[in-house]
């Protein structure tokens, strides 16, 4: 994603793969995965774009898309909104 690039990340910013972007265009994810800080963004590609078989990519993109639409968790690990904290 673009704002990806823009951020103040220090660590190497990873390109978002067509199959990717067509995964969450298809779920309607695109929004929830914008909303997320860049650094969380950043990992998600990075951590997909690094499996080596493509059932681990598949595995990890899934992973991916089900944490985004249940909104509560970032790599298995608990995760709240900004909106949410707020509340």
């Amino acid at each position: 994603m673009d704002s990806v690039a823009q951020s103040r990340l220090k660590r190497p910013l990873n390109a978002m793969p067509d199959p990717v972007r067509d995964a969450l265009e298809r779920r309607g994810l695109l929004p929830a995965f914008a909303a997320r800080p860049p650094y969380q963004r950043n990992d998600y590609l990075g951590w997909i774009g690094r499996a080596k078989r493509p059932e681990t990519r598949e595995r990890r993109l899934n992973q991916m898309l089900e944490e985004l639409a249940d909104g509560d968790r970032y790599m298995n690990m608990p995760y709240r909104s900004q909106r949410t904290r707020k509340r």
